[in-house]
């Protein structure tokens, strides 16, 4: 099992093109923890966002009636992939991984399979 720290900086050191991570809380919009970003890109605001990103799919899924859980949501943009994961199990509940790629370095892939594997080795 990996602590918050440890996983965090395993998503920046074996995911390729990762440049930011953070672990948030979806019900509050606070970050509970992150690594990496830059001046011109500040992962707390982003991470916040991504909540709203978060909230308004598990809304629209509910009302369409889905039975159904989100794995990860993809966010694409011209040099960025935003890669949001919900955890699931042993205290995940309202909480989701947010990675941040390099477009030209990252093979989404590889990326959505790594995320998969450190999510189950966090413990909460």
């Amino acid at each position: 099992m990996a602590n918050l720290e440890t996983a965090l900086k395993e998503c920046l050191g074996v995911i390729d093109g990762a440049s930011a991570a953070a672990l948030v809380d979806y019900t509050s919009g606070m970050a509970l923890g992150t690594l990496g970003g830059t001046k011109d890109f500040n992962l707390e605001v982003a991470a916040a966002g991504n909540t709203d990103v978060v909230r308004a799919k598990l809304r629209t899924m509910e009302l369409l009636g889905l039975q159904d859980e989100i794995e990860d949501i993809l966010i694409t943009l011209n040099s960025q992939y935003h890669l949001i994961r919900l955890l699931k199990g042993r205290g995940g509940n309202g909480l989701f991984l947010y990675l941040v790629l390099d477009a030209s370095r990252a093979n989404l892939a590889m990326a959505r399979h790594q995320l998969r594997r450190i999510e189950g080795e966090l413990e909460v």
